[in-house]
C-alpha cells in the first residue's frame, strides 16, 4: 500500500503487490488533495491510509486500475466506498460526472 509520491508508468502497476485477475490493482483518488493510493487487497484499506494522512472522506474515491488495457477502459469506478447517498452517489460507480473526469486527471497526473 502507498501514496503516490511522484508520478510512475502504468506499466510498474504489474510490480504491486495486491494485482488481482485482469489484471487490475485497486486505487483511491483524494479529489481535494490529489493524491493516488494504490496497491491494497481493499479499496477501504486505502481509503484509511488516505484519512490517517488529512484527507476528508467526502474526497476518496475508490477506483480499479486496468494496467493492460488501453486509456479509455483503465480507470473503472466501482467500489463499495464510493457508495454514500448522502452525497447523492447511491452505488459504486461515480455518478457525477465532473468528479469522474477529476479522478482521470488525477489519474494521468500520477501514471503515465
Amino acid at each position: 500500500m502507498k501514496i503516490l509520491e511522484s508520478g510512475i508508468k502504468k506499466a510498474d502497476l504489474s510490480k504491486s503487490e495486491n494485482i488481482f485477475d485482469g489484471p487490475m490493482v485497486k486505487g483511491v483518488v483524494d479529489t481535494e488533495k490529489q493524491l493516488l493510493a494504490v496497491d491494497a487487497g481493499l479499496h477501504a484499506d486505502l481509503e484509511k491510509v488516505l484519512l490517517e494522512t488529512g484527507s476528508n472522506q467526502d474526497m476518496l474515491w475508490g477506483i480499479n486500475l486496468w494496467y493492460e488495457d488501453d486509456e479509455e477502459d483503465f480507470v473503472e469506478f466501482d467500489s463499495m466506498i464510493n457508495v454514500r447517498p448522502r452525497q447523492g452517489n447511491r452505488t459504486r460507480d461515480v455518478e457525477d460526472e465532473a468528479t469522474r473526469e477529476k479522478i482521470i486527471e488525477i489519474v494521468k497526473k500520477w501514471i503515465q
